[in-house]
Formats: C-alpha cells, sequence, structure tokens
C-alpha cells in the first residue's frame, strides 16, 4: 500500500519563516525595544523548530492579541483531495458532514480512530465540488516507526489515514501541497487594518456578496501579482483574525509588510507560549489542542466544539460507533477553564478532598483582571499585585460540578455574578495519590476574555 506521509526527520524541521525569525525579525524587534538581539526560545513541536517566545516575554506575545498578534503557522500542513469521489471518501472518514459544504466554505471537524480517540483535529475548506483543502497540525504528516526511549512507537499521517479508507474504482487524488504555501495567521481586533494595509480589502470581500465583507468560517481564493493565495476567516485564537495561505515565491516579501506594520500598530509576532494563552484565554470554555486536550486515548464529547465538528446524525464515520456506545453509556466527563495562582499542567483537580479531574494545560496569562486573580485566595504577592498574574487551563472534569437548570444546563451565575468553584491542585504519586503542597483556584465558565470571532466585521473594521 503507498504511503503519502513523510519520513519521520533526521533532525528538527525549520519552517520557511525560519531564517526571518532569526535574521530579520529579531534585530528589528530588538531595535524597536532599545535592546540587544537575544536568542529566540525555541521546542521541538511537531518535529519542527519552533519559537516559544521571540525577545519578548510569553506574557507580553500573549497581550498582544488584544491589539494584533501575527503567528508563523508554517508548521502545519495542507493537504489537498480532489477527484469526483472526494467528498464522498472526505464525509466517510471525517467526523463533520463534509457533503452539505458549500464552495467558499470551511469546516472545523476531527479524525477519530475507531475507538473515537482524536487522531487529529483541522479545518476543511471546499475549493470547488471536486477540490478539498484540509489543513492539519504539525507532525500529522508523518508515517513511520521509530524507536523513542526503547520503545517503537508508530506514526500515520492524516493524509494515509484518510487514503486507506480509499475504495477500489473511487477516483480521489491525495497530495501535500504545504510546500507551496506558507501559512501566516494575523489576529485580534487590528488583524483587519493589517490585512487591508498590506493586501487591500478586497481580499475580505464577500465571495457571494462582495458589498459586505467574509462571513465567519469561509475563505477566498485571491490571485495577486500571479499568485494564488488562500485568506480564511475561522478564529484561530476565537477572536476576530485571519489565516493567510501564502504562495512561497511572496511570503518573504508579505511577511515583512504584515509584521512591520503590526509592530506599527503596537503589536507582536507571537510564539507557541503566547498562541497556547490565547487559544485558552477567549470565550467560556477556550480551544482544546491536539496532544493536549484531545488524545488518541480521549473521545471528543464534551469538550468544546463537538457539536460544530461532530455529526453524529451522518450514516456512519470512522469512530461513530464508538461514540454511540458512549452516549449510550452516559458520558460525564467534560472539559472546562481552570484558573489558578501558579501553574498545574498535569496536577490532579481536587474539590473538597476528592479527586475531580486532572489538568490537561496550563499556562501564565496577562489576560487576567485583578479581581479574578484576588478570587483565587492566594497568598502569593505576584497574584496579587494590580499588574501581577496567575494561570489559566483546562482540565478534564470526570463529572459535572455546576448545578444544573430545569434545561439540565450549568448554572455558571448567581445575582449576575460568576459562580466560581475553588479547587485544589496536587501533584500525585505513582499509585495516583496527590502529594506536595496545594496550588489553590477555581473551576470557571465565565471566560478570561471574550470570544469575537464569529462577531460582525463592522466592530473593527473602522478602527
Amino acid at each position: 500500500m503507498k504511503n503519502y506521509g513523510f519520513d519521520f526527520p533526521q533532525s528538527l524541521r525549520k519552517t520557511f519563516l525560519y531564517d526571518l525569525e532569526e535574521n530579520w525579525y529579531q534585530p528589528l524587534l530588538a531595535a524597536r525595544k532599545g535592546m540587544e538581539p537575544s536568542s529566540i526560545k525555541r521546542n521541538n513541536f511537531g518535529q519542527y523548530d519552533m519559537a516559544v517566545n521571540y525577545l519578548s516575554s510569553v506574557l507580553e506575545e500573549a497581550a498582544a492579541v488584544n491589539k494584533v498578534a501575527i503567528y508563523n503557522i508554517d508548521h502545519m500542513a495542507q493537504l489537498k483531495f480532489s477527484g469526483k469521489d472526494a467528498a464522498q471518501l472526505l464525509n466517510r472518514t471525517l467526523a463533520g458532514n463534509i457533503s452539505d459544504m458549500k464552495v467558499g466554505s470551511c469546516k472545523y471537524t476531527l479524525l477519530l480512530n475507531e475507538n473515537a480517540g482524536v487522531e487529529d483535529d483541522m479545518i476543511l475548506m471546499r475549493v470547488d465540488d471536486t477540490t478539498f483543502i484540509l489543513v492539519i497540525n504539525a507532525g500529522h504528516d508523518i508515517t513511520a516507526t521509530v524507536e523513542i526511549d526503547g520503545k517503537a512507537h508508530e506514526y500515520i499521517a492524516d493524509i494515509d489515514r484518510i487514503m486507506r479508507q480509499k475504495r477500489e474504482g473511487e477516483e480521489v487524488i491525495a497530495e501535500d501541497i504545504s510546500d507551496e504555501l506558507v501559512k501566516v495567521d494575523i489576529q485580534g481586533p487590528l488583524s483587519f487594518k493589517v490585512i487591508k494595509e498590506v493586501y487591500g480589502e478586497d481580499v475580505l470581500k464577500n465571495r457571494n456578496n462582495p458589498e459586505k465583507f467574509m462571513s465567519f468560517f469561509s475563505f477566498n481564493e485571491v490571485v495577486i501579482d500571479g499568485e494564488s493565495y488562500y485568506f480564511s476567516r475561522t478564529g484561530y485564537t476565537n477572536r476576530w483574525g485571519w489565516e493567510c495561505y501564502i504562495p512561497k515565491a511572496k511570503a518573504t516579501e508579505d511577511f515583512k509588510k504584515i509584521v512591520s506594520y503590526a509592530l506599527d500598530l503596537g503589536g507582536l509576532l507571537v510564539g507557541l507560549g503566547g498562541r497556547d494563552e490565547n487559544r485558552i484565554s477567549a470565550g467560556a470554555f477556550g480551544l482544546p489542542l491536539m496532544g493536549q486536550e484531545y488524545t488518541p486515548a480521549q473521545h471528543p464529547i464534551n469538550a468544546p466544539l463537538f457539536d460544530a465538528a461532530v455529526d453524529m446524525g451522518k450514516e456512519d464515520f470512522i469512530g461513530k460507533a464508538a461514540l454511540v456506545k458512549a452516549f449510550a453509556a452516559g458520558v460525564a466527563k467534560r472539559l472546562n477553564i481552570i484558573v489558578s495562582e501558579g501553574i498545574v499542567s498535569g496536577r490532579g483537580v481536587y474539590l473538597e478532598g476528592k479527586r475531580i479531574g486532572k489538568v490537561s494545560s496550563s499556562i501564565n496569562s496577562p489576560n487576567l483582571s485583578l479581581e479574578q486573580r484576588q478570587a483565587i485566595g492566594s497568598k502569593r504577592k505576584n497574584v496579587n499585585e494590580e499588574h501581577g498574574t496567575a494561570a489559566i487551563g483546562l482540565a478534564w472534569l470526570e463529572d459535572k460540578v455546576f448545578a444544573v437548570d430545569a434545561e439540565g444546563k450549568d448554572i455558571v451565575e448567581a445575582e449576575g455574578q460568576p459562580i466560581r468553584i475553588k479547587v485544589e491542585f496536587f501533584r500525585e504519586d505513582a499509585e495516583g495519590n496527590p502529594s506536595g503542597s496545594a496550588v489553590l483556584g477555581y473551576i470557571t465558565q465565565e471566560g478570561i476574555t471574550p470570544a469575537t470571532a464569529p462577531k460582525a466585521l463592522k466592530n473593527i473594521q473602522n478602527l
């Protein structure tokens, strides 16, 4: 059987923008800040050497999304599926309903395994009746068996998981087109201003009604100087913004324009750390991350966006039978935002001495208000200072912790004030028992900052 995925890289891969980050952005940012350039803090993410943060701190970069944040997302891959049976193959493979997608629309969906564990989450764009582009997470383009810490580990690329479902006689062509495009995301209230300055506002027009701008979860294919671009509006951070797929021939020039103008507006290039805070902090539930909240062993029921990503009304798709079984058995486990006086990644969550869940993500945030931090009840000075900080995160909880109303919905407010359920976070030993001292915090559904991605562009188009 033919494999479409790449071999496991012998060394960490570099994005197309890597050298620009090191040799152009770092000196530029240092000059703007009046300081000496320093090394970018980097980490392995999906077998790419990715920036955690640049000269600025993770907290400073995370706050940039409140103006405009630029993300090098070129480690994500784009897969093109075409042919008369492409829609049919994708519809029975992915959890979302592909058949009802209109040309020019985007869909957030999941690739599950037979046990309904999440292998990847992704954005699908319908280019025409027989052509789709699937945008997948870093590292999910590898098909290989490698030895890690003495154990064999199997990687199967998304493109192979999908194409292995192709039936005899079906006409589907699959190709990885990531080398043709460079993905740069522009997020925040001033994102419209940046796109308009660099590309002109016509690239953001509604393809079906040019008198209006793009609707949420749509995209445009635009030819500029003979090169094809894609601009999508799906809210990578749950905030206003666009995902730009720039042809490689134009990527260096465009990236410099985008970043330079963002800096003029008080924005920043934001690394993995800031992006992690951004995806958790917007909205009442935050956004799950593959490998953290989503794993091949964890089904997605009661995760944010489940209803958007999974169509249980479809006749069949990979993992549906396991989801049906889980629903029939009753699913209590759910994902929820937490606030804590410090980072609590991987710790158990305890309510009145009883373990109720485990933290899947945690990071310090500049977006918590003083009132939100003081509600923790911490004795830590930095938490209670006017310009202090605390951590936010996501935790899988084993059951409902909020009371419910007559319709079964969580009661998250009382007398106009958010309900915050005080909890403690403990490290746990090999037997799963709590150890060491507790970190204080609470469970909430108030959100850290508003989710603005689906809100009308009239709110930002004149900023």
